[in-house]
């Protein structure tokens, strides 16, 4: 009897690492998350823990041994830049030393799990945010991802930089009154306001994406600042997905576009205002979920990638390559 083999995904970003593990048909057996692993926002030692976190629990939930494993793919925020994808494959290589190793962008990964390899575009907001698609002819472009400090408008880490400054525009009665100030301070047990502008400066990573879900509590209490920033979110977003559908010929077309990250799902408010905006700006886009999870899409795209020989079983079908080039 043939011996099983299988195969892991990751979709890695700045706030979780989500992974997954099927076998040689496809099955999904066990999937599991650890915590942020973009190497560019929290460094690479803490980037390779959470992986190999996520591969640890995946793998023990699954009953699958590492040696099994004959294809890995990880989708990773910030593995655009080529020095960050090899830096990430070399520590996946070791950990799976007889498997095909493949390090690209969360971007391309979501962009599977929307469409496959057909047309579309897939818009990203997590702690950051992008856009990415592909047309008929398999042109691909991309808008936004370029960190807090270029873009990432509408993530979660700008809408929580935008609350935090709308609180302390209020806090120094520069700014209409709005509930946010009370319930960052609330959040985050501390009455100094000091202490807070401190934190924001020196670690903004950790203190902006986490406000996020307070935000969207006050905005849906009627706070007319966090509506506002909840509104212009949502316009930002849709202008990502505008831009890539000018680039790749799609604008007027009946073109898929799906929603991936954390900062969807949370709040109608900003889910309802984006699909609005993006409805304008292409009135005959199809806008819908994720067909699958980009950690699932990962995992089938590594067993893909792997060829079965008659005598060896499953082989790399190009080994270890790594990096995108995109998103």
């Amino acid at each position: 009897m043939a011996e099983q083999y299988y195969f892991l995904g990751f979709d890695g970003g700045g706030t979780k690492t989500d992974g997954a593990l099927v076998d040689g048909q496809g099955r999904i057996l066990s999937e599991a998350r650890a915590g942020p692993s973009n190497p560019t926002r929290i460094g690479f030692s803490r980037a390779c823990a959470s992986l190999g976190e996520a591969a640890q629990h995946t793998l023990v939930a699954g009953g699958v041994a590492p040696e099994l494993i004959r294809g890995v793919c990880a989708g990773l925020a910030g593995a655009a830049r080529p020095q960050a994808a090899r830096r990430m494959a070399k520590f996946l290589e070791r950990a799976f030393p007889q498997a095909e190793v493949r390090v690209t962008t969360d971007l391309e990964i979501a962009l599977e799990a929307a469409v496959g390899s057909g047309e579309g575009i897939v818009l990203v907001a997590g702690t950051g945010s992008a856009a990415f698609g592909r047309n008929h002819a398999g042109i691909t472009a991309r808008a936004g991802g370029e960190g807090p400090k270029k873009g990432d408008a509408g993530s979660a880490f700008d809408i929580g930089r935008r609350a935090f400054e709308a609180a302390l525009r209020a806090h120094s009665q520069q700014g209409p009154p709005t509930l946010l100030g009370d319930s960052i301070l609330g959040a985050l047990a501390c009455r100094d306001w000091d202490v807070l502008i401190q934190l924001g400066a020196e670690n903004p990573d950790a203190l902006f994406p986490g406000l996020f879900p307070m935000l969207v509590e006050v905005a849906e209490a009627g706070d007319s600042p966090a509506r506002e920033i909840l509104a212009t979110a949502a316009v930002a977003l849709a202008g990502l997905v505008k831009n890539v559908s000018e680039s790749l010929g799609l604008t007027g077309k009946e073109v898929v576009i799906a929603k991936s990250g954390g900062a969807f799902g949370q709040s109608a408010l900003l889910d309802e205002a984006v699909d609005a905006r993006v409805k304008e700006l292409l009135p005959r886009a199809r806008i819908q979920p994720l067909r699958i999870a980009p950690s699932l899409a990962a995992a089938q795209m590594a067993r893909q990638r792997a060829v079965v020989s008659p005598s060896l079983g499953w082989s790399g079908a190009k080994k270890h390559e790594r990096g995108a080039g995109q998103g």
